[in-house]
């Protein structure tokens, strides 16, 4: 018998791409044994290398056009807001560039504070899922945008991107490299775009980073050529809030400080650095090769901050290779994976301004209300954010720990 957490049951109405009519009578659904969901297919050659912001189109010239990621994401998602798949309608957001060197990118968005789904009781980092809960088998049909799925590069030919119905067949052989991932629209959305990476729902896994969900979330970035795609994860405790494994990804059309932030070589054999700078966190750092280890060494991270009950934000965004970068360039070659351990946040009373959670710590702030977006200033939003951080000899100590915990990896 199946778990209770693979099916859900409902009058459904399926849109184009999931069958032909409306199902009228109540229907019981596998989302992962749909016959006609919509399938990406990629392998390692589909990944976009040069990435630019605008005005360096020399260096980036693959960069200059939207990749078949991309286009297909986002017209999807379009489509979806024309349907009134979503809880509200996202026009454009109100946007404003915080003066002060952090450069914080605020952006009004007071439909998501009102209409985003309550956050579920969450009482451990570690909390088991709970199929009594809401999670992401029980969504609406139309509300899917795709399965992700990595073919053998023999396999994947040129034009053979996207298909209907077929089983996918996975590089790499260890039983989390196999998860299939769905794509789904959030219906309360912080950005264009803004979908949800969901590693087999079937499976039902709480809100734990696993190796497959940290390869999808990379390899997700590494297919867009826009620079302003992102992708992110909160765990629980640090404003998830739904029980059960999922990453955030969207496009914001700003550049962040945390692209090209100075960092300090912690055990660069490794990929492993810090970001001294406020908000102090941990940073890998990958151009697409060693990509399994890469995957392993941030595992090994955030499964150490699970074990130690440490509340954690992780956000994958294009950037600059590590290093001290005094001069400005718009290239992004890599994906810069940071890691923030942080103050757990258990039924805790949310900020009247914006929460603190991955988009935050980043730099970019959607606010709640028009009084705190039209009058804050960087001063203020620091404080906010650093009533979430470690104190400096906790964060030091940390530091410490992890770094010998990841020298023991072998190579």
């Amino acid at each position: 018998m199946a778990s209770p957490c693979s099916w859900f049951t409902g009058v459904q109405e399926l849109g184009a791409g999931f069958g032909s009519g409306a199902r009228t009578q109540t229907e019981t659904f596998s989302l992962m044994e749909m016959t006609h969901i919509h399938q990406f297919l990629y392998s390692d050659k589909h990944f976009v290398h040069n990435v630019c912001w605008p005005g360096d189109s020399n260096k980036c010239k693959h960069s200059q056009f939207l990749s078949k990621f991309d286009l297909t994401l986002r017209s999807a998602w379009t489509e979806k807001m024309v349907q009134g798949l979503f809880r509200y309608h996202l026009g454009d957001l109100q946007t404003r560039i915080l003066p002060g060197p952090h450069r914080f990118v605020a952006q009004l968005n007071i439909s998501r504070g009102k209409e985003r789904r309550k956050p579920q009781e969450i009482l451990s980092i570690s909390q088991r899922f709970d199929a009594k809960q809401f999670h992401f088998n029980k969504i609406q049909p139309g509300e899917i945008v795709f399965e992700l799925c990595k073919r053998d590069a023999c396999d994947a030919s040129e034009g053979d991107e996207t298909r209907e119905g077929e089983t996918c067949s996975y590089q790499n052989g260890t039983a989390d490299d196999l998860a299939r991932s769905l794509v789904v629209i959030n219906v309360s959305p912080l950005e264009v775009g803004h979908c949800l990476l969901i590693p087999d729902p079937s499976r039902c896994l709480p809100q734990i980073l696993t190796p497959g969900a940290v390869r999808i979330g990379i390899e997700a970035v590494l297919l867009s050529s826009h620079p302003g795609f992102r992708v992110g994860f909160n765990s629980l405790g640090a404003f998830a809030s739904v029980n059960h494994l999922h990453l955030h990804g969207y496009y914001l059309d700003h550049e962040l400080r945390i692209e090209s932030a100075r960092t300090e070589p912690l055990i660069p054999q490794r990929g492993f650095h810090l970001l001294p700078e406020f908000p102090a966190g941990f940073m890998f750092y990958t151009d697409g090769e060693g990509l399994r280890a890469t995957v392993e060494y941030v595992c090994k991270l955030t499964d150490s901050l699970v074990e130690r009950n440490i509340a954690h934000n992780l956000f994958l965004t294009r950037g600059r290779p590590p290093g001290d970068h005094p001069h400005p360039d718009s290239a992004r070659p890599g994906v810069r994976i940071v890691v923030w351990p942080r103050i757990s946040c258990f039924g805790a009373k949310e900020e009247s301004a914006f929460n603190v959670a991955l988009c935050e710590l980043a730099g970019h702030l959607p606010f709640k209300n028009q009084e705190d977006f039209e009058t804050i200033e960087e001063d203020d939003v620091k404080r906010i954010i650093e009533k979430y951080l470690f104190p400096e000899n906790k964060f030091i100590a940390l530091q410490a720990e992890l770094k010998h915990l990841l020298n023991d990896q072998p190579h």
